[in-house]
C-alpha cells in the first residue's frame, strides 16, 4: 500500500517516516479519493492514529534501545536561568502519569472537553499529551485571558476540566457557579489552594502504567477559540489528523527537522501555532523542544537565549524578529542558528534585507489560521520572493477565489480559498462548533473561505493583502475588534467606538480605538481618559488586547444601514486613499 501524491509514491508501505514505522501492522488505512478529485485528494491514511502511542513512545522506544542521539526532548529554561531536561522515556512516564490524574481522578473520558490556560511551563506539554492519551478534547488559551474571556470558553465549551495557575484561579473561582458542567479545576502551583486539586503532587503519586486509547484519525483532539473578528469568538475543532499531518507531510516539507535540531517556537500557548510548534512537528521528527518561559517579552532575553543555547531553529512572529533588530546589538551572528521562520503577520521585505545582513540567516515565512493550522510557508530551501509567504503545502490545494468560490486568474486579488470538495485534506478543521451558520458561512463552493486577501502569481507563490474582515495582527496576536469594542461599552464614557490596526514601527500593527464619548465626559481630560480606557480594557479582557492608541472623534463613519465602516478607518490610518 502506497502514499500517492500526484501519482508519485511519496512515502512508502511503512508510512516511512520516523514514527510511523514503529508498528505499521497496527494501522488500518482507509483510501480518501473523489472522483474528479483535486490535487492532493488521493491518498491513503491510517484509521487509528495517535500521537502519543505512535510518535512519542516510539521515540521513548528508540532512546531505549539507543537509536537516538543524547539532546533531551524537552529542554526548559526558567526566567531565572533554572533548567529542565526531560527525554522522550522521560515524557512516556510523566504523561502517563497525567493521563491518569486525568481520568481517575477526575473522572474524564475520550471526547470530554478540558481548557488548558497556562503559561510556557513544563506542565503544559503534560496536560496536552496527556489529553492525546485519553482522548480528551484539550483547548489551549492564553494565561492572559480575564473572567470575562475564562467563562464565555467554559460555558460555550461546556468543559468539564481547567487546567491553570494559581494566578488566574481567583478568575475561575469568580465565575465557576455560572458553569454547572465544570467538575474539577487542576492547579500547577506550589501552593494549594481551596477547591482545586494539586497537579504537581498528583502527578507524583499516579501510577505511571496507562494504556493509550486507540483514537479514531477522524475523532476530535483539540478545539481553539478563533481570534472573534467579527462577533466573539468561534471553537475551531480539529481532529487527530492535524497532528497525522505534522508526522506525514508539515515537518518534512517546511521545517525539514532532524533529531539533532533544537527547534525554539516563540508562539504564546493559547495559539494554534504553539501545538504545532512547540509539540507536534519537533516531536514528528523527534527533535528537541526548546522552551524558554520568558514571563516578561524582553528582546535582549531572547538575543542572549539565541546566543547561549543550541538553537538550530527558530519560529516566531515578525515582531519578535523586528524587535531583535531594533537592538542596540553589534553583533547577531548566533552560532548554532540554522534556520527562522516566521508567521502571523505581514513581514517587510527591508526587514527580509536586515535580517539576512546582520545575521546570515534568511526568514522563511509561513501561513495559516486556528482552522487550518500552517496551510502555505516557504519551504527551507526553496526560493525567496520578498513579500510572498510561499506556497500551498501537502495536502492542500489552495486557490485564490471570488465570493462565489470561481477561481480567479494569477495575480487577481480575492480570498484565499482551500479545496474541501469533494474530499477535506487532512488537517482542516472539522468545523464551527455548535455553529452551523458559521459553517455554512465560510464553505464557498468547493473552497472553505479564509476570508484572508491575497493574489497567486504563476508559480503558486501567495501574496498576503489583509482581511476581508476587521482581524488585528499585533505582536503575533490576533484580536478581533468586537470583543475590544464590547470592553469599552462597558465603560461609562464610551456612548460607540471603531476598533482597528494602527502601523507601529516597533510591533508592525497595534490596536487603536477611535472613541465618541457620552455628554458627561466631553469635557474630561483626554489624555487622563485615554489612561482609564486602558486600564479598564486591561481589566475586562485579555491585556494584549487593550488599545495602545486612542483618539477621540465627534462621529464614526458608518454606512447608510448604519453599520461602522472600520475599513475606512483603518485606511485612514495607513495613509491609504
Amino acid at each position: 500500500m502506497q502514499w500517492l501524491v500526484r501519482g508519485r509514491i511519496l512515502w512508502g508501505a511503512h508510512l516511512s517516516y520516523h514514527s510511523l514505522r514503529l508498528a505499521p501492522q497496527q494501522l488500518r488505512y482507509q483510501h480518501v479519493s473523489g472522483v474528479g478529485a483535486p490535487t492532493w485528494s488521493d491518498q491513503y491514511y491510517p484509521e487509528e492514529f495517535n500521537f502519543a502511542s505512535h510518535v512519542l513512545d516510539y521515540w521513548a522506544q528508540m532512546e531505549k534501545e539507543g537509536k537516538r542521539g543524547p539532546k533531551p526532548a524537552f529542554w526548559w529554561v526558567s526566567g531565572q536561568g533554572k533548567e529542565l531536561k526531560w527525554s522522550f522515556r522521560d515524557m512516556a512516564d510523566l504523561t502517563r502519569r497525567t493521563a491518569n490524574v486525568l481520568t481517575q481522578t477526575c473522572g474524564l473520558r475520550q471526547g470530554d472537553h478540558l481548557a488548558l490556560i497556562l503559561p510556557r511551563v513544563p506542565e503544559w506539554w503534560l496536560i496536552t499529551v496527556g489529553c492525546l492519551r485519553t482522548g480528551v478534547v484539550f483547548m489551549p488559551g492564553t494565561s492572559q485571558l480575564k473572567a470575562k474571556d475564562i467563562h464565555y470558553r467554559l460555558q460555550m465549551s461546556e468543559a468539564k476540566a481547567i487546567v491553570t495557575t494559581e494566578t488566574l484561579a481567583p478568575e475561575v473561582d469568580s465565575i465557576a457557579s455560572d458553569c454547572p458542567a465544570l467538575k474539577s479545576k487542576l492547579l500547577v502551583s506550589d501552593h494549594s489552594r481551596e477547591g482545586w486539586l494539586d497537579f504537581r503532587s498528583l502527578v507524583k503519586s499516579a501510577s505511571p502504567e496507562h494504556t493509550c486509547i486507540k483514537s479514531k484519525t477522524e475523532d476530535p483532539m483539540v478545539i481553539f477559540f478563533t481570534s472573534g473578528t467579527t462577533g466573539l469568538p468561534k471553537m475551531a475543532k480539529h481532529n487527530q489528523g492535524l497532528a497525522l499531518r505534522s508526522c506525514l507531510y508539515s515537518c518534512r516539507q517546511l521545517l525539514q527537522l532532524k533529531t539533532t535540531d533544537v527547534l525554539w517556537c516563540l508562539s504564546d500557548p493559547g495559539w494554534i501555532l504553539a501545538v504545532l510548534g512547540c509539540l507536534l512537528e519537533p516531536w514528528a521528527a523527534g527533535s528537541t523542544v526548546f522552551v524558554h518561559h520568558l514571563p516578561q517579552f524582553d528582546p535582549q532575553d531572547i538575543v542572549q537565549t539565541l546566543f547561549q543555547y543550541p538553537i538550530t531553529q527558530c519560529l516566531a512572529a515578525p515582531a519578535v524578529y523586528r524587535m531583535i533588530l531594533q537592538q542596540k546589538q553589534a553583533n547577531l551572528r548566533f552560532p548554532t542558528l540554522e534556520h527562522c521562520s516566521t508567521g502571523g503577520e505581514a513581514l517587510l521585505p527591508e526587514e527580509h534585507e536586515q535580517w539576512k545582513s546582520r545575521t546570515g540567516l534568511l526568514l522563511y515565512e509561513i501561513y495559516g489560521q486556528s482552522e487550518t493550522g500552517i496551510s502555505c510557508g516557504v519551504s527551507r530551501g526553496m526560493k525567496i520572493k520578498l513579500g510572498s509567504m510561499g506556497k500551498a503545502i501537502i495536502p492542500f490545494d489552495i486557490q485564490i477565489i471570488d465570493e462565489k468560490g470561481n477561481i480567479l486568474p494569477p495575480n487577481t486579488e480575492g480570498y484565499i480559498g482551500i479545496r474541501i470538495k469533494p474530499v477535506k485534506p487532512m488537517g482542516i478543521f472539522i468545523g464551527y462548533e455548535n455553529n452551523p451558520e458559521k459553517n455554512a458561512e465560510v464553505q464557498c463552493g468547493d473552497f472553505y473561505n479564509s476570508g484572508d486577501r491575497a493574489k497567486m502569481d504563476s508559480e503558486g507563490y501567495i501574496w498576503f493583502l489583509g482581511r476581508g474582515d476587521d482581524v488585528i495582527n499585533a505582536s503575533g496576536y490576533r484580536i478581533g475588534p468586537s470583543e475590544v469594542e464590547n470592553a469599552l461599552a462597558e465603560h461609562p464614557a464610551v456612548a460607540e467606538s471603531a476598533v482597528v490596526s494602527s502601523p507601529d514601527p516597533r510591533r508592525g500593527e497595534v490596536v487603536k480605538a477611535f472613541v465618541v464619548l457620552t455628554p458627561t465626559y466631553q469635557s474630561h481630560d483626554q489624555d487622563q481618559l485615554t489612561k482609564e480606557l486602558q486600564q479598564h480594557v486591561k481589566l475586562v479582557t485579555a491585556p494584549y488586547k487593550y488599545p495602545r492608541k486612542v483618539e477621540f472623534v465627534a462621529e464614526l463613519p458608518k454606512t447608510i444601514t448604519g453599520k461602522i465602516r472600520r475599513s475606512e478607518l483603518r485606511r485612514k490610518e495607513f495613509g491609504l486613499k
